[in-house]
């Protein structure tokens, strides 16, 4: 049975952001602007959200789900190309296109062939998982990203000489390429080897916490986990080829 909180258990959960200024105020942390601030925010942004998501759950329309989408993918796609230290060149078109395409081809595998919705559309299971799927794209490309950039940085040198000897700037960079995407999968890896035996993912316990049967809620949980290494990969290789690319002149010469 899913119990549901109102009003007075919201302020009481609020109770524990208090406690958490005081202790970093008797520990002398320096933390409570950010800590309040940060908790505001999260408050009105998941207020705002509940309500916009009830009236498009309400209105059930391809294009109420299209318009959150595009949205969520937009948002994304400015925080990872600002996530991403050097400035370069198209970097928010290669990254919105990246994020665009993984989104696409996960969510319409997903939920057209495995979950099978009723309507199609069902904003139900579009909007949760293109949320999780986004958000673990963002992070992965950002990993990866700031890493080929530093691998590149940091060896020019070397990158240059195997230019010299007649490589092309795909084989010079395919090294520092696969460790920067080797790095951005690693959080997934990490997810999935302590998952059920030393954590409980966000989304499964969010499903027992609402009732959903055990193993349907564990079904689910696989279905993302895997859905989000495949996304992850997909999004991080064509994000080091985007950003490898505007390394390297049409001259094949380092920049």
């Amino acid at each position: 049975m899913l119990i549901e909180l109102d009003t007075i258990d919201l302020v009481l959960t609020m109770v524990l952001i208090v406690v958490a200024l005081s202790v970093s105020r008797w520990q002398q942390l320096g933390l409570e602007g950010q800590l309040f601030f940060s908790a505001i925010r999260a408050f009105l942004q998941l207020i705002a959200v509940g309500y916009i998501l009830e009236l498009v759950f309400t209105l059930e329309t391809v294009w109420g789900v299209l318009a959150v989408l595009c949205v969520m993918v937009g948002i994304a796609t400015t925080v990872t190309k600002n996530r991403i230290s050097q400035k370069l060149s198209q970097l928010f078109w290669w990254v919105g296109g990246s994020l665009l395409l993984t989104t696409s081809l996960t969510l319409g595998y997903v939920v057209m062939f495995i979950v099978q919705p009723s309507i199609w559309y069902d904003p139900q299971y579009w909007i949760p998982l293109a949320g999780i799927i986004i958000g673990n794209a963002v992070n992965g490309a950002t990993i990866a990203g700031e890493r080929l950039i530093n691998a590149i940085e940091n060896n020019r040198g070397e990158i240059e000489t195997h230019l010299c000897l007649g490589a092309t700037p795909k084989s010079a960079i395919e090294p520092y390429r696969r460790q920067a995407i080797r790095a951005g999968i690693l959080p997934n890896l990490n997810q999935m080897a302590l998952v059920g035996i030393v954590t409980l993912p966000g989304i499964l316990t969010g499903q027992l916490l609402g009732g959903v049967n055990p193993l349907n809620a564990v079904s689910y949980q696989i279905l993302i986990l895997f859905s989000l290494v495949f996304a992850n990969l997909l999004t991080t290789s064509l994000i080091t080829v985007a950003i490898y690319r505007q390394f390297f002149t049409p001259e094949a010469q380092l920049r």
